[in-house]
């Protein structure tokens, strides 16, 4: 697959195509699935339809699937395509009748370097290859077909703890940027992920790529709209949510960042208010907050430390937005001419801001330019300016010049082009 990551999902039961998404009409069943062989392996052929563009439909065949992975959501598979040999990852998530599954519908607007798109949708009719036998053959399975990432920042982060060593803050400043930027663009649409954590930050360790993925708790929100609080994995709950919140706002996936409960101490009436105003009155035990010293390493940075305060706010209107945060002096070394991996490897992009993404909060713009660029978009302004100067003086030299030798030339090519002398003086 070449260009834009080929992303893939089709739903899959024993009966009629079922309603994917909501919204979203039932589609006639194609063919469903095709078993066959080749070289020796097994070869699953899904007929299916694009999820973006016309309906023609179309097969997608793979093989050498194998099981990498599962949660309490569903399971992902790994396999190959055949027609390029490349590696997918395939998330398969039963569609539970008593649950909006909105992870579909979400993915298909979302279009950005740092998270999991979807540019195709298959529907099937048939179980296949995947199907546990034990599975009532009336359920229905949504399977997302994606192009594989072999990491996640959480085996990052057990690798290097079993190790004994911490990560290096270059890496932190790399994949902490490239999440804010996609929190930035999802929150930009009013969608909220709720389910942020190190499990679901995909990583390619060679390019030092991260991308967000798994929808599957995502919503839109949507001001004056009850949302669920008991929602997002335990460890990593903002405050709102844990005091029962359910009219909140995409701040959440901020504070999802670092688990914060422990140092922010007790707080105070007006922010449990911000939070639920249903607790003002509740009396909680008195706690101090501690000192960021004593929380992080004597070695962190103070810049670091600087970011996680401003992140880790009980009042959400307090916290800083994603794109502030992608503007924080913490990253500044990304931004520096000439930075480069670890390794040695050239960045990954982390500038290539999309129009729309300029247009979120542009007074942001400038801070958000790598160092290089600002610098010769000054240098470009300087310039131009002073050709414009250069220009006028030899313009105002040039008029004097004409005015004063050839008056009557000037009032007939004044009045040639349709201005009276009076116009053309004040040009």
């Amino acid at each position: 697959m070449s260009g834009r990551p080929r992303t893939t999902s089709f739903a899959e039961g024993s009966k009629s195509v079922r309603k994917t998404f909501e919204n979203q009409p039932p589609k006639p069943p194609l063919g469903g699935v095709k078993i066959s062989s080749k070289d020796g392996s097994k070869v699953t052929t899904v007929v299916a339809t694009p999820g973006q563009g016309p309906d023609r439909p179309q097969e997608v065949s793979y093989a050498d699937m194998k099981l990498i992975g599962n949660g309490s959501f569903g399971v992902v598979y790994q396999a190959k395509l055949c027609d390029t040999g490349e590696l997918i990852a395939i998330k398969k998530v039963l569609q539970d009748k008593r649950f909006k599954n909105r992870e579909l519908q979400i993915m298909r607007r979302l279009e950005h370097c740092n998270i999991m798109a979807v540019p195709e949708a298959v529907t099937c009719s048939l179980l296949n290859a995947m199907q546990p036998k034990d599975v009532a053959k009336d359920e229905v399975y949504l399977n997302l077909v994606l192009e594989y990432i072999p990491e996640t920042v959480y085996k990052v982060a057990r690798h290097y703890s079993k190790d004994e060593q911490t990560i290096p803050i270059s890496f932190i400043k790399l994949y902490m940027y490239q999440l804010f930027r996609s929190l930035a663009y999802i929150h930009s649409l009013g969608i909220c992920h709720r389910d942020i954590k190190p499990q679901n930050l995909l990583l390619d360790p060679k390019s030092g790529v991260l991308k967000l993925c798994d929808f599957g708790s995502a919503k839109h929100l949507v001001r004056g709209e009850p949302n669920v609080s008991y929602i997002c994995s335990r460890y990593y709950r903002a405050p709102e949510l844990i005091f029962g919140a359910i009219d909140y706002t995409t701040k959440i996936g901020v504070d999802q960042l670092v688990e914060i409960i422990k140092v922010l101490g007790t707080p105070t009436r007006e922010q449990i208010r911000e939070m639920n105003p249903n607790y003002t009155e509740f009396k909680f035990p008195q706690i101090k907050s501690h000192p960021w010293a004593k929380v992080f390493r004597a070695c962190t940075p103070p810049d670091a430390i600087a970011l996680v305060s401003r992140l880790l706010e009980y009042t959400p209107g307090a916290r800083l937005s994603p794109l502030q945060a992608c503007t924080h002096a913490f990253f500044d070394e990304l931004r520096e001419a000439g930075a480069r991996l670890p390794n040695g490897r050239p960045l990954p992009p982390l500038f290539n801001f999309t129009d729309y993404e300029l247009s979120v909060q542009p007074s942001l713009n400038d801070l958000l330019k790598p160092r290089e660029a600002a610098k010769e978009h000054d240098a470009q302004g300087v310039y131009a300016h002073y050709t414009i100067l250069r220009f006028f003086a030899f313009y105002m030299k040039a008029r004097e010049f004409f005015f004063s030798f050839v008056p009557f030339w000037s009032m007939m090519f004044s009045l040639s082009c349709g201005m009276t002398p009076c116009c053309y003086r004040n040009l």
